[in-house]
Order: C-alpha cells, then structure tokens, then sequence
C-alpha cells in the first residue's frame, strides 16, 4: 500500500510540475530534445533545450548568428514536427509577423511553402516558443526511449522493480512480532 502511495505522489509531481513548468514558460513544449546538427554549433544533437513562449512577435530579435533568436515552430509542410533554428530576419505583413529561418549549419535560409507561409517565411502562428537555455546530453535520454530498444528497456526496467517490490525474498527482513 505504502508503495502505491509512493507512486500516486510521484506521478501527481510529476504531472503538477510538468503542467506548472507549461504555464510558467507560457509553451506547450517548456523541455525538448534536438534530434538533428542543423544548429551546430550553436546546439548539437542530444541537447536538451528550454523553450519559453513568444507573447509579442514584434520583441523577438531576428538577424543572423549568432544575434538572432532561435525558435521552436511547428513545419509548415508536415503535421507535428517541430523545427529548431534561428530567426534571421522578420517583416509584418497583412497584420502578421512573418520570420525568415535559417539552421546556424545550414549554408542558406529555408525556403517554407504551405499554408501560413508568406515568400517563403513562415508566419508567426506557427511559432511555439523561443530556445532561453540547454542542457548538454541530457536530451540523448528522450531520443534513446523513443527507439525500440529503449523502450523495451524502459519497460523491462518498470517491471523488475515492480517484480521486485512484491515477490518475496529469502534476504527481506520479517517484521518482528509483537507481544
């Protein structure tokens, strides 16, 4: 029982932390992990970056590297991917801000197409948030779960402590009697 208790506060933690951390930072995605060098130097793959909201299009700084923002934006192209690179350049239009992006790696700035795209920058509706700090490596834990592998070690994991915890044991104290 003490056990399940455990468990309800840890998880309950988590959840109010990941949810306070969300509307503290004002972004859906507060932690996320960099998958790919397009960034580098500047990020490399296995960073784990934190994101903060953009609540004003206008303050955010656009120029290149290393003096513009990097933003985390949704792909234009494809549902659910999000992209990680830095705001070179910015121009309001039709009552929207429109950001050109570039990959500190990448030799030219990326030409987006779709729907909230304008001359090949992409519109600030699809903007989630802007990279405020990093932490090296720690992101290489998210990627390696999200394989096969590491998910099947995740769960065997789970299951050995919970095995443990509830198979008896030779070696397990018995509480001693009383009376």
């Amino acid at each position: 029982m003490k056990t399940l208790i455990l468990v309800i506060v840890l998880v309950g933690s988590v959840i109010a932390f990941w949810f306070g951390l969300r509307a503290a930072l004002g972004t859906e995605y507060p932690f996320l992990t960099v998958a790919s060098g397009s960034m580098r130097p500047t990020l490399e793959v296995g960073d784990l970056i934190v994101v903060q909201g953009i609540w004003n299009s206008s303050d955010m700084k656009a120029a290149p590297q290393p003096a513009g923002d990097i933003v985390v934006f949704r792909n234009p192209r494809t549902e659910g991917e999000l992209i990680v690179h830095r705001a070179v350049d910015k121009v309001y239009h039709d009552g929207l801000w429109f950001i050109e992006t570039k990959g500190d790696a990448n030799g030219s700035t990326d030409i987006w197409t779709g729907s909230d795209t304008w001359q090949g920058m992409i519109s600030e509706k699809l903007l989630v948030g802007r990279v405020i700090g990093r932490v090296p490596w720690l992101g290489y834990v998210p990627l390696y779960i999200r394989t096969p592998i590491g998910f099947l070690v995740i769960v065997i994991l789970v299951m050995i402590i919970i095995f443990a915890e509830y198979i008896p044991t030779p070696f397990k104290k018995k509480p001693a009697s009383q009376g």
